[in-house]
């Protein structure tokens, strides 16, 4: 049965040892109360650390403890070392990736252990989740602590369905380069189908790091690297609306409520609900109430600040510094504007279970969430929706995620202490009416992308990826369609092969110059042209001087400049038609203006085209460059009949009417040939394919649209298939 296996650095549950006895307890955090009634309604697994260092446990308690999370709690635990714990979670987790993704570049320690310890982290991950997935299931991990563990599962099984969420901000191109292990974190997460953000900006932050690291382009977020799709989406992640719209009934949190409302008379009051974090902006909110109250005296005893600051990483020297100085500040303002009969701000470190939580949501007139970065914060959304009464005033960053959802809210910079301050006031006096108006339209909004709603919408898009992948894949030259393939080779008097050059039979270089044939694919060649029964010939866009120095002496056949010159066995070079270079002197001046403009590019001069390459040139320059140079030839060329023709990072410039499909088709035409095989890579490829009849073997190399028959993930596996014909 297929089943549903997340997989994070925590469980759902944490449990802990004391005095040699097991207890367990919810997890704080909100993906593990988020997703915690979602994963419970299917059928699934949840794949995390228990909580209890490895060395605190024997053998027979791992394997007690093992029993009872599968059969209880639907969930199986990874052991960690305490040396684990220190280097991964509070090293290079907490050290490096969370300062440096919510912009605290300060903040960041760049240390190879504390690398090294997370590439061993997510390998037991792996080997742990390995252990109980199946082909069939649905893998679904979360979060900045695994980002290497999609490729970790790819590597072991190819066809597994996985996606990935991150939960936190993927910061922009400048600061993510930043990381030593850039390239490595994002081959890791390009490992998963489908690749889940909060919002737009983290997309578009991911793309380009993307695009300028690693060189793949995308196609409205759908990533095509060597051999996989992959797509790239938003999804803001929702909260269990029913559950915080229903807590006022929970007697319960009614004797919470009341309890609130007994100690805290009259005033309003302004709630502050946050980890114990940097990035959270606690000092600047304190800073924001203490200038209110300043300006602002009439105030003073009638509105309370309520700091709620769970704990968090209590073990990091960056937290317990920070607590230290919301402390100071605390008393500060407190001793500063307090009376006998009132405290400006009450101070509580500590978490809260969710009956109490709720109530200060109920009774607090204000929601002050102010981080200075945030993937989403959900802590805005349960505000929200746990106001029934339509009452209360969200005050919200606009460096939270969840600002793309809640517009109506008051919107405010968290670094602007003075904004924050004056918004204070506008929310303590607007009109009853105008709250309960504005929180309608974003509620109703909450109610309908809820949790489920998110999970939902996140594995249905999985599915779909999966399923355009299968697409593809069933193109692709399966073993037995392979069989088939050599035995009618074999069975054949009089065959042509059609072979393209460069990300065919060669792999792409940075210079064309040095993607010269290797001994190897010479070998393969030599083989095929020694068999009487081939006729082999190499189409391909390199000028004809070349392919004559390096298969000039060979018994094939050649095409040159995607078809411009033709020459065939024991045959000279010949054009299909008279055409004219003096075109060039009018068109090279703009590609050279676009070679200075473009660092990295270069000019091509072949017999009658131009081409300008841009492999090595910065993707977002380049894609900059292709627009302009297309809008300043496209006037130039209209009566020069010309035509402009996009390969792989190539602009050429030559004659529209020449392509390979009508190079080949003299060979395709011959009478007595039984038996075709052609192999291309990109478009000027598809002008081949197009001229061949329906019975002929056309092969796409990478995975693109293509009116190839079958795809080949590589040029390896081009040489691996000639060999095999080699061998006939």
């Amino acid at each position: 049965m297929k089943r549903l296996i997340l997989i994070s650095n925590r469980l759902p549950i944490t449990l802990e040892k004391r005095k040699g006895n097991i207890q367990i307890r919810p997890s704080v955090g909100g993906l593990a109360t988020g997703l915690g009634s979602f994963y419970k309604s299917h059928n699934s697994i949840w794949i995390g650390w228990c909580g209890i260092p490895s060395e605190n446990l024997s053998k027979k308690e791992r394997e007690e403890i093992q029993k009872s999370l599968l059969n209880d709690y639907k969930s199986y635990s990874c052991f960690l070392s305490k040396k684990d714990i220190r280097n991964f979670y509070y090293g290079f987790c907490n050290k490096t990736i969370w300062p440096l993704f919510h912009y605290f570049s300060d903040y960041v320690i760049y240390e190879m252990n504390l690398w090294e310890s997370y590439k061993r982290v997510n390998q037991i991950f792996c080997n742990e989740a390995l252990k109980i997935i199946d082909p069939a299931d649905t893998i679904w991990i979360h979060d900045y602590q695994l980002m290497l563990l999609p490729k970790l599962i790819r590597e072991k099984m190819p066809t597994a369905q996985i996606g990935f969420f991150l939960h936190i901000p993927f910061p922009s191109f400048e600061i993510f380069r930043l990381l030593p292990w850039r390239k490595e974190i994002l081959n890791g997460l390009l490992g998963a189908d489908l690749i889940g953000f909060h919002t737009d900006d983290y997309v578009r932050h991911f793309l380009i790091s993307v695009r300028r690291l690693l060189g793949y382009e995308h196609n409205i977020g759908q990533i095509t690297t060597e051999n996989r799709l992959i797509k790239v989406d938003v999804f803001p992640m929702g909260i269990d609306y029913g559950r915080f719209a229903d807590a006022h009934n929970d007697p319960i949190v009614r004797k919470e409520i009341n309890k609130i409302q007994n100690t805290k008379r009259k005033g309003k009051i302004i709630l502050s609900v946050d980890r114990l974090d940097y990035t959270k902006g606690i000092l600047h909110r304190l800073e924001a109430f203490d200038l209110f109250l300043d300006e602002n005296p009439e105030f003073k005893e009638k509105v309370t600040l309520i700091l709620i600051a769970v704990p968090s990483r209590t073990g990091v020297e960056d937290y317990m510094l920070l607590k230290k100085r919301i402390d100071e500040y605390v008393g500060r303002i407190n001793g500063k504007h307090g009376t006998i009969n009132w405290v400006p701000v009450w101070y509580l470190y500590r978490f809260l279970p969710f009956h109490t939580l709720t109530a200060f949501y109920n009774v607090s007139d204000v929601a002050l969430i102010t981080p200075l970065r945030d993937g989403m914060n959900l802590i805005a959304k349960e505000y929200l929706a746990t106001r029934m009464d339509g009452k209360g005033v969200l005050i919200l960053s606009e460096m939270a995620g969840a600002v793309k959802e809640l517009g109506e809210a008051i919107i405010v910079n968290p670094n602007d202490v003075v904004e924050v301050a004056k918004a204070l006031k506008k929310a303590l006096t607007l009109p009853e009416e105008e709250q309960i108006a504005i929180n309608k339209v974003m509620q109703k909004r909450l109610e309908r992308y809820n949790v489920e709603r998110w999970a939902n919408d996140f594995l249905e898009r999985l599915l779909q990826i999966k399923n355009v992948q299968d697409k593809y894949r069933a193109r692709k030259l399966s073993e037995n369609m392979k069989n088939t393939l050599i035995q009618e080779f074999s069975q054949s008097e009089k065959r042509l092969l059609l072979l393209d050059y460069d990300g065919t039979l060669v792999p792409f270089a940075e210079m064309p110059e040095k993607a010269k044939p290797d001994k190897e694919i010479l070998d393969i060649i030599r083989k095929l042209t020694e068999d009487e029964k081939n006729e082999v010939v190499i189409v391909s866009g390199r000028d004809k001087d070349e392919l004559e120095k390096w298969f000039g002496k060979y018994n094939l056949g050649l095409v040159a400049e995607h078809g411009v010159w033709i020459k065939k066995r024991a045959g000279l070079w010949s054009t299909i038609k008279p055409l004219q270079s003096s075109w060039k002197d009018d068109i090279r001046p703009i590609l050279s203006l676009y070679v200075d403009r473009t660092p990295g590019s270069f000019l091509e001069e072949k017999d009658f085209s131009l081409v300008w390459h841009y492999r090595n040139t910065s993707p977002d320059l380049a894609s900059a460059r292709i627009y302009e140079l297309k809008d300043n030839l496209a006037l130039l060329i209209e009566n020069l009949n010309l035509g402009v023709l996009e390969g792989d990072k190539v602009i050429e410039i030559k004659n529209p009417t020449i392509n390979k499909g009508e190079a080949v088709s003299s060979w395709v035409s011959e009478d007595g040939v039984d038996f075709i095989l052609a192999i291309g890579d990109d478009l000027t490829d598809e002008d081949m394919f197009a001229e061949l009849p329906e019975s002929a073997y056309s092969i796409k190399v990478g995975i693109s649209p293509s009116m190839s028959r079958f795809n080949l993930d590589s040029p390896i596996e081009v040489r691996l298939l000639l060999k095999e014909l080699t061998r006939i």
